[in-house]
């Protein structure tokens, strides 16, 4: 089980709003392909998975604001 958690962002970035998951709850993922877009009062960036496997759980969703640090996600490995 890995947990995708948002990294730091940069200076002064304390949080990030979800616009759009690429991949739903029950799907499967590689390593580094896109897994969530987020925004920021400065920038949208996409969060590449951490891992190889299926997104098992989604604890935000779209348009929800997630602070530095919080579980985005769980994606079980194969």
């Amino acid at each position: 089980m890995t947990k995708v958690i948002l990294p730091e962002l940069g200076e002064g970035i304390e949080q990030a709003t979800i616009s759009f998951w690429f991949v739903q709850e029950g799907q499967r993922v590689n390593e580094k392909d896109d897994l969530v877009e987020l925004t920021t009062d400065k920038a949208t960036f996409n969060l590449p998975s951490p891992c190889s496997g299926v997104l098992t759980q989604i604890f935000f969703r779209e348009g929800d604001t997630v602070n530095i640090g919080e579980v985005l996600a769980i994606i079980e490995e194969e």
